[in-house]
């Protein structure tokens, strides 16, 4: 029998097949098998609200479920068909939404480089942050990621975290400067290596 603090099992009690245990789970169609021999280790961070600025509702859910009702509000027009997902979204208030399995390819970072590969929907785990591009985020997400990507790297060999911004220089401007990444680094203790260059804000000893 396996000692009650033993890791192995600890972890197993927070992942089965891919999906966190401590989120809430509504599953999303638009994913597909990651490559054989795909290594798992890179966290992308975005930001999204719908409309834009709008929190609290359930149109990103719809999005990423393919529910949503095109004709609900103006700007929905100009995303009308998109079929895509993340493999977590966290709300404004800290809540934690799963879609997608992490064994899994979601569909969150399109056309994307970093650490040397393309396409890194093959070989991340996308995590939405309820917000507007630029803007800042609040306490309760910090919070909530403080959990969830330490969780995430007990279970998968993350070596990075980047921003939407930083696999899609040009084409994609998300989390934006709001983003406290000297915070995210306290919370998570990763070294300055896991982050994009130029994020973190070095202060005068």
């Amino acid at each position: 029998m396996a000692p009650m603090n033993d890791p192995e099992k600890l972890n197993a009690d927070v992942w089965q097949n891919g999906r966190y245990r401590s989120a809430r789970w509504l599953a999303s169609p638009n994913f597909g098998p990651r490559p054989a021999h795909a290594q798992i280790d890179l966290i992308v961070l975005h930001s999204i609200s719908l409309p834009p600025g709008i929190y609290g509702g359930r149109q990103v859910q719809d999005l990423f479920t393919n529910q949503l009702d095109w004709k609900q509000h103006p700007y929905f027009k100009q995303i009308e068909g998109l079929e895509v997902s993340a493999h977590f979204y966290i709300q404004r208030t800290g809540e934690v939404w799963q879609f997608v399995s992490c064994d899994a390819r979601a569909w969150h970072a399109g056309t994307s480089q970093y650490r040397g590969r393309g396409n890194c929907n093959d070989d991340s785990i996308g995590i939405e942050l309820e917000g507007l591009e630029g803007d800042t985020f609040e306490p309760a997400q910090y919070e909530a990621l403080a959990a969830l990507c330490p969780a995430i790297r007990r279970h998968y060999p993350i070596a990075y975290i980047a921003g939407h911004e930083h696999i899609a220089p040009g084409r994609k401007a998300d989390p934006g400067p709001g983003l406290d990444w000297n915070l995210l680094q306290k919370y998570l203790g990763m070294d300055d290596r896991c982050f994009p260059e130029g994020v973190l804000q070095k202060t005068a000893d």
